[in-house]
């Protein structure tokens, strides 16, 4: 019954999860801007272990979310998972932040839409089945007036920070929009531990977060 943390930080929401054997046993959470992350990830960490009354040691694997978000925050979370790990010679494992989107989306559709806020009309986003399966790759793309048109007949839920820019600009027959939703640890529990089973460990010497586009700082 592996013990696995689960650590989402590619977003404003800083995100520490313990589960057992695929089952939450103790979470902390919390959305603010600015560096939260470096406020708050280390001691929910510490916060989850004392809730579950366990320490570093009972740990068997750590799960990152793997992005695409905020360069920063990923940035941070990864360094916290590589550096555990290293120390306590357990495996890495990542679990990219569109499915921890599309995970929250339990709603009937046919396709769910996972989008993500970029700059100006540009999103990151990914086309997930209803059951998470991945459907069209993580990539950028610059909503214009025939976006998503391919799909545009079908029922969709279009899930994450990019969905309020997208419905501004059009409107579809049959789609539900999560513009609030934030990529969360809570939903990494079920990928994360199907990830250890089938030891799909990353390689924490080199791994790297997925940032999809080259840095640029302002």
């Amino acid at each position: 019954m592996p013990i696995i943390l689960q650590l989402e930080t590619s977003s404003t929401n800083t995100s520490v999860v313990l589960a057992k054997n695929g089952e939450v046993i103790a979470s902390k959470e919390q959305d603010s801007a600015g560096s939260s992350h470096e406020k708050y990830l280390h001691p929910f960490i510490e916060d989850v272990l004392q809730e579950a009354n366990l320490n570093v040691n009972d740990l068997d694997a750590i799960a990152i979310g793997s992005g695409p978000g905020s360069f920063t925050g990923l940035r941070i979370g990864v360094a916290a998972a590589k550096g555990m790990c290293f120390a306590l010679d357990i495996p890495l494992l990542s679990v990219p932040t569109m499915e921890l989107l599309a995970r929250q989306v339990t709603s009937e559709a046919d396709k769910i839409v996972a989008i993500v806020d970029a700059r100006r009309m540009e999103v990151y986003t990914t086309v997930y089945s209803s059951d998470y399966r991945e459907i069209t790759p993580t990539h950028a793309k610059i909503l214009e007036e025939d976006a998503y048109e391919e799909i545009a007949s079908e029922k969709l839920v279009f899930v994450g920070s990019g969905a309020e820019k997208l419905q501004k600009l059009k409107e579809f027959k049959s789609a539900t929009y999560l513009p609030d939703a934030k990529p969360s640890a809570l939903e990494m529990t079920i990928p994360a531990l199907n990830r250890y089973k089938k030891q799909m460990w990353e390689d924490t010497a080199y791994f790297e977060p997925f940032y999809l586009k080259d840095f640029k700082p302002h």
